[in-house]
């Protein structure tokens, strides 16, 4: 698996590459020093994972997630294990404790090759870039005020437009995210995600029921309960993708 490694401490990143190197299971393909270099080689290099440490100069590990179209898999490294409760709300891989123990990275690095076994391979889980739509098969990274998770993009239903903001429905949670819907939905795949109406983009996936509504529009019924309406102007695109 294609892993980089981000510290912004040469010395803890030169000790974790030498314990990585270790491992035939992992290749390192870069390092980053901060935020802003972590944030262009993973760009560049579409890892399988990266080493994240949390406590770095100018933006720390979990902003330069929330920065992120769609991230790999997450194993934080830190001395404090103050966050270690934040980072598994996110969702992370695992959290690990400086000075790293080999035993403890090869626990990481084998938790990490079951979940790839299990059926992501490493074109599904990599990195988006700008030129890649973002499938049902990337997770993306949502940060609420002082709430964050990764989430796959299966799971999310709909996607609301309420100002500047957009209000991400999945499990029993809306977060808001600032975003336009305009900029989402052109970094979304238009075979899983469907503009119903300059408010609402839903997941296909999701669909339930559908039923006419007023002036030749369409309401849609997404699993769970929510109701969508389709504006005239794409109800006939949304019947054309639906149908057989």
């Amino acid at each position: 698996m294609r892993a980089i490694v981000i510290d912004d401490e040469r010395l803890a990143r030169k000790e974790l590459i030498t314990l990585l190197n270790q491992l035939e299971a992992v290749e390192i393909v870069g390092e980053a020093v901060n935020a802003e270099d972590a944030k262009e080689k993973i760009n560049e290099l579409n890892p399988d994972v990266i080493f994240l440490d949390i406590q770095m100069p100018e933006k720390t590990g979990f902003e330069l997630l929330e920065e992120l179209d769609a991230v790999p898999h997450v194993i934080f490294t830190t001395a404090y294990d103050e966050y270690a409760l934040k980072a598994f709300q996110v969702n992370a891989l695992d959290y690990l404790l400086k000075p790293i123990e080999p035993k403890r990275l090869e626990e990481a690095i084998n938790k990490l090759s079951k979940k790839i076994d299990a059926g992501k391979n490493e074109e599904q889980i990599a990195h988006s870039t700008n030129q890649k739509k973002l499938t049902l098969d990337d997770q993306v990274f949502v940060k609420d005020g002082d709430r964050c998770w990764f989430v796959a993009l299966s799971n999310v239903r709909l996607f609301e437009s309420d100002g500047n903001y957009i209000k991400v429905y999945f499990d029993n949670v809306k977060p808001m995210i600032h975003k336009s819907l305009n900029a989402l939905d052109e970094r979304l795949d238009e075979k899983s995600f469907f503009r119903a109406s300059r408010k609402h983009i839903i997941n296909l996936g999701w669909v339930e029921g559908i039923e006419p509504w007023f002036n030749g529009g369409l309401v849609v019924t997404l699993r769970g309960g929510d109701r969508i309406e389709v504006s005239r102007r794409q109800a006939a695109r949304f019947k054309e993708m639906m149908s057989l």
